[in-house]
């Protein structure tokens, strides 16, 4: 949060005055041309402002503590390796992630964006009604995502439904309900006026729509359309690799696993699974970069196992080694734990060393066994020159929290070709693929109570990774989110989607959850609880912050800057955190 200095204000304050005083002041000096006004003239100024909601998508998936990074952070499958503790993030600081509180005022930022061309699209003479509701879609589209994943992080939230031509400080809190009941009608209206085909790489199809439709649906209990938005894409011209393919195919290390996770591979043309992915490519100029490095893949989701000493103190296999450029320099900002790790792939007879699924398979993920791990000492001169690196060398087994856990390899490997460090580099990366369609398809059979139906979805994902098929008495929430955590693990917002199904518990009151009562009690806080085992007894500490968290935390803070600069209006705190005794009914309609 950028603090704003006295003196400064006051300097800025004075020479406003005496510039007041010359007619000269009023006359116009534009900084820039670049303005609304001159760019949405035609249909060439409105696909640039798409141009731009494209590239801003990237902020999802790049950049350090980027946006999906931190919503995996506080889930059932890790903790930030820094700031376990939620109760030390309050609306005003949030000292170790501070994205918890600043994905609100960007996300605002993004629909700002996308609100200028909905506002603006009949400011011009349309010859071709189907380009102007092309483009309106794709920004509908790009608005509703944001919206989505904000209601599924925040809750009640100001609804901004158009341009701003000036100062607003009378915002009010509306009601998650409402702003679900108006993304879903301008999503019904997008589907209509997309292709099935994007006509250039980013643009929004009519699969992407569906997609992100059916998640709204599921969020408002509208199970049928649901399956009916899901079907549409199954059935579309999308089907889930199965073979394998793009730059890696000849290497028989691998498999199709790998393949998809390739960034080179996520916006292929033979790639059918691709439903909508970001854009942003290392040979690209690197002004059209969202940012550099990049993903931050190799940083975020890996442990600093370069940190890893040998005999004589030295460290055994540095990132600047040659190993690095494979392992990259990982810092463990996403600290996964052992449920991610070893036991969610126990099922039936086999664990996570006998599981046939390849998202678990060995020439996937990088080991760090409990003393040993598959990582050699590559320092020349080391005593230990070739061998694995060894636990037996910390002075502190304390020290291996950072350090020394397996992870994921094929999800996290992207080069870093415009940097000096391996940080993980620019990339496309996946915003839908159709292997989620089937699990949130597979979602809604449950809520329905079709678990057959469920299954079967389940099993088109789990067949294609070679895990054991399931029958309908094995489909369960639980069982859902744990194959979303195995098949989307770096691609999905997790805490959003835990967040959504949560709502949907207490709409229905079922399992003893209920809006009334759900700061207190609610699906995410128990799923939490029950696998992630760092807030279990001994509790996760790791710089002075213990990992604790309470149920009103399945909402995040709203920003404090926020709600104090609104001085005409009420914008709600969620329950929980301080000053939300000031709050007051959300408006139940957009205004």
């Amino acid at each position: 949060m950028k603090s704003i200095k006295i003196l400064p204000l006051i300097l800025t304050m004075f020479i406003l005055i005496l510039s007041a005083c010359s007619k000269d002041w009023l006359k116009p000096d534009p900084l820039s041309f670049y303005a609304p006004e001159n760019i949405f003239i035609n249909e060439a100024g409105f696909e640039s402002g798409l141009v731009r909601c494209k590239k801003e998508m990237n902020a999802e998936n790049h950049g350090y503590q980027n946006y999906i990074a931190v919503d995996v952070m506080y889930t059932d499958v890790a903790v930030p390796l820094r700031q376990s503790d939620f109760t030390q993030n309050t609306p005003s600081a949030v000292a170790q992630v501070p994205l918890v509180l600043d994905f609100f005022s960007n996300a605002y930022g993004y629909i700002k964006n996308a609100n200028t061309i909905i506002s603006r699209i009949d400011d011009v003479k349309w010859t071709d009604q189907a380009v102007r509701n092309r483009i309106l879609s794709e920004a509908l589209w790009f608005r509703a995502y944001w919206y989505y994943r904000l209601v599924n992080t925040y809750g009640d939230i100001p609804w901004v439904g158009g341009e701003l031509k000036g100062a607003k400080l009378d915002y009010f809190s509306t009601s998650r309900w409402a702003i679900l009941g108006q993304i879903q009608k301008d999503l019904e209206f997008a589907v209509e006026n997309l292709p099935v085909t994007p006509a250039k790489l980013g643009n929004v199809t009519k699969g992407a729509v569906n997609h992100l439709l059916a998640k709204i649906y599921l969020a408002n209990g509208e199970f049928d359309k649901a399956i009916a938005a899901t079907t549409a894409v199954i059935n579309g011209p999308n089907a889930l690799m199965k073979q394998r393919f793009g730059v890696d195919a000849g290497k028989k290390w691998h498999d199709v696993m790998w393949d998809l996770h390739r960034w080179d591979n996520k916006n292929l043309a033979s790639n059918t699974e691709t439903i909508y992915a970001t854009v942003d490519r290392p040979t690209a100029a690197p002004d059209t970069w969202w940012s550099n490095p990049g993903t931050y893949s190799m940083r975020l989701y890996t442990p600093s196992y370069w940190k890893v000493q040998d005999a004589t103190g030295n460290r055994a296999c540095n990132w600047q080694t040659i190993a690095g450029d494979t392992l990259g320099i990982g810092n463990g900002d996403v600290r996964t734990n052992d449920f991610f790790h070893y036991w969610m792939w126990k099922e039936g007879t086999y664990t996570w060393q006998t599981t046939p699924d390849l998202r678990r398979a060995p020439n996937n993920w990088i080991e760090m066994g409990k003393t040993v791990s598959e990582i050699k000492t590559v320092r020349p001169g080391s005593p230990q020159f070739g061998q694995p690196l060894s636990k037996q060398y910390y002075k502190s087994l304390l020290d291996t929290t950072d350090t020394w856990y397996p992870w994921p390899q094929y999800k996290t490997y992207t080069p870093t070709p415009n940097f000096n460090q391996p940080h993980g580099g620019q990339g496309d990366w996946y915003i839908f693929r159709l292997a989620e369609t089937y699990l949130l398809r597979a979602e809604a059979y449950f809520w329905k109570g079709q678990t057959g139906l469920a299954a079967d979805d389940l099993n088109k994902v789990r067949d294609r990774a070679h895990a054991p098929l399931i029958t309908a008495a094995d489909v369960t929430m639980d069982f859902i989110f744990t194959e979303r955590a195995k098949e989307l693990y770096t691609e999905e917002p997790r805490h959003t989607e835990m967040v959504r199904v949560s709502f949907t518990y207490a709409k229905l009151n079922k399992d003893g959850y209920s809006l009334a009562t759900i700061s207190e009690k609610n699906w995410y806080y128990d799923r939490v609880m029950k696998f992630n085992t760092f807030y279990a007894v001994p509790k996760y500490t790791f710089w002075d912050a213990t990992a604790r968290m309470y149920p009103s935390h399945m909402l995040w803070p709203i920003p404090q800057s926020v709600i104090t600069a609104n001085t005409l209006g009420t914008i709600n705190q969620n329950v929980g955190y301080d000053g939300d005794n000031l709050n007051v009914p959300p408006l139940e309609s957009i205004p």
